[in-house]
């Protein structure tokens, strides 16, 4: 079931970074632009390179990666070994999420703009969420994997 939830993951992820995480407009009059993960991106590779390579590794890199990692690791491709290091990616991954919930309470703040969430970013949440509770069961699987290996050698 783990292997399973991990492999629609790495399908979910694309879409999420597609799909539209808000609606925004300068002000109630005009029509709203959506925003996804990918238009956030390149809006901001046209105006800070660097903060576009910290977001892109953040909201692109580390979860799928991780997400990856931990297939790999479920399918006996990738030493369990390397749990702690897919666990602090999924710590990355979920900086963006705080990022993204920061960006709207801030617009929304200011009072000048319009911002409605969409339904992009409860994918991409859901994502996020849905990948830390894999990581998590997989460790813990792992986990006790090894205390009934470990049992079972003492026990001989």
């Amino acid at each position: 079931m783990l292997r399973v939830a991990n492999l629609l993951l790495l399908i979910l992820f694309p879409i999420a970074w597609f799909a539209p995480l808000m609606r925004a407009g300068l002000l109630p009059l005009f029509g709203l632009s959506e925003i996804s993960v990918i238009t956030g991106l390149q809006s901001l590779w046209s105006s800070d390179v660097f903060l576009a390579l910290l977001v892109t590794f953040f909201a692109l890199f580390a979860p799928y990666i991780k997400t990856l990692g931990f297939a790999l690791v479920q399918f006996d491709l990738l030493s369990p070994k390397t749990l702690p290091a897919l666990h602090m990616l999924g710590k990355l991954a979920m900086a963006d999420i705080f990022l993204i919930a920061l960006y709207i309470t801030l617009s929304k703040g200011i009072g000048i703009g319009r911002i409605e969430t969409a339904w992009g970013l409860y994918l991409f949440t859901f994502c996020i969420l849905a990948s830390l509770g894999v990581s998590f069961l997989t460790e813990r699987s792992r986990a006790k994997g090894r205390i009934v290996e470990e049992s079972e050698t003492t026990s001989r």
